[in-house]
């Protein structure tokens, strides 16, 4: 498979060892970044046509991509 961009490591990468963390520490994050680690990867099979999409369904979810990761960034942040 190729390379999947946007993970959430490759995001952050300053904050690896804190969403390693997280992830093991607090239900909350551990839910939004496997929310957005299941999108993502639905993302960039629908942008490489192994699930073909039209242009509005990938932008919607690209917004709540963008939304999810808005969120990490703030717990991120505060940790």
């Amino acid at each position: 498979m190729s390379h999947v961009a946007h993970e959430l490591h490759e995001e952050f990468p300053e904050k690896a060892a804190t969403i390693h963390t997280l992830k093991s520490s607090n239900a909350h994050f551990a839910r939004l970044a496997e929310e957005y680690h299941t999108l993502n990867r639905s993302i960039h099979r629908m942008e490489t046509n192994v699930e073909p999409a039209d242009d509005a369904t990938i932008e919607g979810l690209k917004k709540k991509r963008l939304h999810l990761k808005d969120e990490i960034s703030k717990i991120l942040d505060a940790a």
